[in-house]
């Protein structure tokens, strides 16, 4: 039997990123469940799969990176969307007989894309394709 999907904080994917000998689709990937919310920036590598088509891509996305170790999931605030897509990933492993605590790791970031941003927004390399115009209201929260 497969294990449920555990929360991972933001400074492990963080470490992952940032080293150079890691490489995102071999060694880690992240799966962006966001929907239209993808606009505006995206965590490096990640892939985008709507939350509401994991269910028909759950099994594409397995064979394609049935050999990556780490599997990050994450949403806006990984409160909802990216748990279940996490969970509905973990359950199409185990229905295909494969376990996810022997060969690949399955991971909810903790806070999202929304945490994401306000820890590392300032910090060059950590979010791919930033609009900051889309993020003005997370900014003028902080100040």
């Amino acid at each position: 039997m497969s294990s449920a999907p555990v929360f991972a904080e933001p400074e492990e994917l963080y470490d992952l990123i940032l080293d150079k000998t890691k490489q995102p689709g071999k060694d880690y990937v992240v799966v962006d469940v966001r929907d239209a919310d993808y606009k505006g920036g995206h965590i490096p590598g990640s892939v985008n799969v709507h939350a509401s088509e994991m269910y028909d891509k759950a099994n594409e996305l397995i064979k394609e990176y049935a050999d990556v170790p780490k599997v990050y999931f994450h949403c806006a605030l990984s409160q909802v969307r990216g748990p279940k897509s996490a969970r509905i990933y973990c359950e199409t492993m185990n229905n295909l007989g494969i376990q996810t605590d022997q060969k690949v790791r399955v991971k909810i970031l903790r806070n999202g894309f929304e945490g994401w941003h306000a820890k590392y927004r300032k910090e060059e390399g950590l979010i791919e394709d930033y609009d900051k115009s889309v993020w003005e209201w997370a900014i003028e929260e902080e100040n």
